[in-house]
């Protein structure tokens, strides 16, 4: 594994809410860079760097079309995001459940 890809998984791509933005933006379609910066107030240097980090993990990819980027999202690396958030939806439901119990139990 090379060192960009030891730096940060998706969990750390996601935590910046600027690169979730960015991943919202990609969900509609393709976008090139002028396209995407001109959500942002930050510069373009910025917005650059963010999606080297969104690059690293995979969730992005980006392809040249003659002088610039076409950037690409790849939703499909967020099913790891989505798998670990489903256990505690499980834990969640079964607290829940057990709340239930107790109200019912203590309404009768």
């Amino acid at each position: 594994m090379n060192q960009a890809a030891e730096k940060h998984d998706v969990f750390q791509a996601i935590a910046d809410p600027t690169r979730r933005h960015v991943l919202e933006i990609l969900a509609a379609s393709d976008k090139p860079i002028a396209a995407i910066t001109e959500h942002f107030s930050i510069s373009r240097t910025a917005v650059v760097k963010h999606l080297k980090v969104l690059e690293e993990v995979k969730l992005i990819s980006a392809q040249k079309s003659g002088r610039e980027k076409i950037y690409t999202l790849h939703a499909e690396r967020l099913k790891e995001i989505e798998d670990w958030l489903q256990y505690f939806e499980l834990f969640w439901d079964n607290k829940l459940a057990q709340l239930q119990r107790i109200i019912d139990h203590d309404t009768q």
